[in-house]
């Protein structure tokens, strides 16, 4: 696993809008070691917020009204891209949109990152009746945090990929190739 570098990435919405980012969290992986996790609360435009968003993560309007807006957070999160620019998310293909969406919303240009999909790998590699994140977490005793909090989902999902990588037989990441993409 020395070969192993990643950057596990989760978002919550404040709306049922991809580009509502109203927290954002990471956790870096470095020769298949965890040695950062980190979260911000984000300001999503007008601080607008649905009732059944808040009900899934508990972040309230009150939490963000002075928070870092998504153009400001990104900045942070390309600093770490900049080293390593390979994210892993469980469904990826909600991050990814919700990056998407949130660089398109504000003008931003959009960096050229590889991306992995933990939720496509259990599917692969598990005969599993369930595939949420905090489920196979509970399953593989994977210590957990406060699910849809983003930062410690962004570290459930980094060491969910980790034992995947491990359990598929595979030394690089390029041979998961069949849950990955590009942004």
């Amino acid at each position: 696993m020395n070969n192993i570098n990643f950057i596990a990435i989760d978002f919550e919405t404040a709306t049922p809008k991809r580009a509502s980012i109203c927290e954002a969290g990471i956790c870096v992986v470095k020769a298949g070691t965890i040695v950062e996790t980190k979260s911000w609360l984000v300001r999503p435009e007008d601080n607008l917020y649905s009732y059944w968003n808040i009900k899934i993560h508990g972040i309230q309007p009150e939490q963000t009204e002075n928070a870092p807006s998504f153009p400001e957070v990104w900045k942070e999160i390309e600093a770490y891209l900049d080293e390593c620019p390979v994210l892993v998310a469980h469904n990826a293909a909600f991050d990814m949109s919700c990056i998407r969406h949130s660089l398109e919303l504000y003008g931003l240009e959009k960096s050229e990152i590889i991306y992995y999909c933990s939720l496509l790998a259990a599917r692969n590699i598990y005969d599993s009746p369930c595939n949420s994140l905090d489920y196979l977490c509970d399953q593989f005793e994977i210590p957990e945090g406060t699910h849809h909090r983003a930062g410690d989902d962004a570290e459930m999902c980094a060491r969910l990929f980790l034992k995947e990588i491990n359990d598929a037989g595979c030394c690089e990441l390029e041979e998961m190739n069949y849950c990955n993409g590009k942004l």
